[in-house]
């Protein structure tokens, strides 16, 4: 064996998007215990780091030893027993992967199916809720295999009216657009590192309001799923001092983390905000000049995923195979019924700058004119230039 060299890509995707050199370097500092003094230091503040990005100053927020993931079988796998009923909507891929972690906690699952690119629609979900007692309702803020935004603020705020609680999917969504736990009233948002936090992937920030909780203490049979256990795992995350081993933190992990909040920090959420804004309308100025068209409508994009819709007859593997091989860039297919139908472009974190945009506007034009698709590449440019003069 040799040591891995991994080529330098720019990643704008779906996920994973690029880690600052900052981040990185974070990531290379000396190891030390788990349950050290100056880590458990390091771990308080995470916490009340996420806290401040969640805006959730009376949930208990963690990030857990894995993907984003891992946060929503864990809300799930916590709140949810035999018999509980459970309604989930459902616009995408990750709505389907809550339906199906659902019942594998043997809850009774009720899905709200809707097309794919459109939000979910509350008024569907009052309905769905009004049928019968439900322990959970649960959504995707930013449904990634879709580039479209959710109103979590009015799907919460039906959660509390039948009482049920809220689970929240902002693997997305934070750091990119407002999460604001608090305004919403949510019970669980969960998160991961590797999308606008542009940490490696590997963890899963997530939220857990008071109501929450009590539910958890409250269950009549022990947690499914043993790591996940919140009973358990807030035996090492809840305090400073005292804590109980309960797994080994990935350390150097949780360095990268803490460096990623510290940036956002120094930036500011709501300058972090902007960016993103920016950076999309930016994106989608030069594709419509370049005669291509988003998925989503207006009002329910997400400016950190942009789903652009492949013209008839362009073969959208081999320009994305293009833009890899030639710009070391990294762009996403499509999932599901969107699979071959559909490119998505990430602009989250490190890869929502003006250069990102630029290089992904220009790789794409030079791909699509190497299948014959006439492209102004410099139209294309000049839209993108004036879209960030604006």
């Amino acid at each position: 064996m040799q040591s891995f060299q991994p080529p330098r890509r720019v990643l704008m995707g779906p996920g994973p998007s690029d880690v600052s050199p900052r981040v990185l370097a974070a990531l290379a500092r000396p190891t030390i215990g788990h349950l050290d003094p100056e880590f458990q230091t390091l771990m308080e503040e995470i916490k009340a780091a996420l806290q401040r990005v969640f805006n959730a100053p009376d949930h208990a927020c963690v990030p857990l030893p894995a993907p984003g993931t891992a946060g929503m079988e864990a809300a799930m796998m916590n709140l949810l027993e035999p018999g509980d009923r459970c309604v989930v909507a459902i616009n995408g891929v990750f709505g389907g992967r809550m339906a199906d972690m659902a019942g594998r906690a043997g809850a009774t699952v009720v899905t709200i199916e809707h097309e794919w690119g459109q939000p979910v629609d509350p008024a569907r979900v009052e309905v769905a809720l009004a049928e019968a007692p439900t322990k959970v309702l649960a959504f995707v803020h930013a449904e990634t295999s879709t580039g479209v935004r959710s109103d979590a603020s009015v799907l919460c705020g039906l959660a509390r009216r039948h009482g049920a609680l809220s689970v929240v999917d902002c693997v997305t969504s934070l750091a990119g657009i407002a999460v604001d736990a608090a305004a919403w009233d949510a019970d669980i948002l969960y998160s991961g590192t590797q999308k606008c936090l542009s940490a490696p992937p590997g963890l899963s920030p997530i939220a857990i309001s008071k109501r929450a909780q009590a539910a958890i203490t409250g269950r009549r049979e022990k947690v499914r799923n043993w790591l996940l256990d919140f009973n358990l795992l807030m035996a090492y995350w809840g305090g400073e001092g005292g804590r109980t081993y309960h797994h080994t933190a990935p350390i150097n992990a949780l360095y990268g983390l803490h460096e990623s909040l510290v940036v956002l920090f120094e930036e500011g959420l709501q300058a972090s905000t902007v960016r993103h804004a920016r950076t999309h309308e930016a994106l989608a100025a030069g594709l419509e000049a370049a005669g291509l068209k988003l998925l989503v409508d207006p009002k329910w994009r997400l400016p950190q995923l942009n789903t652009v819709l492949v013209p008839e007859g362009v073969d959208e593997a081999a320009v994305r195979a293009h833009v890899l091989n030639t710009w070391d860039l990294e762009i996403g297919a499509g999932l599901g019924p969107l699979k071959g139908k559909v490119w998505r472009i990430g602009l989250m974190g490190a890869s929502a700058t003006p250069w990102h945009v630029r290089l992904c506007l220009t790789a794409l034009s030079e791909a699509l004119a190497a299948q014959g698709v006439k492209v102004d590449r410099a139209a294309v440019l000049a839209a993108m230039d004036a879209s960030l003069a604006a």
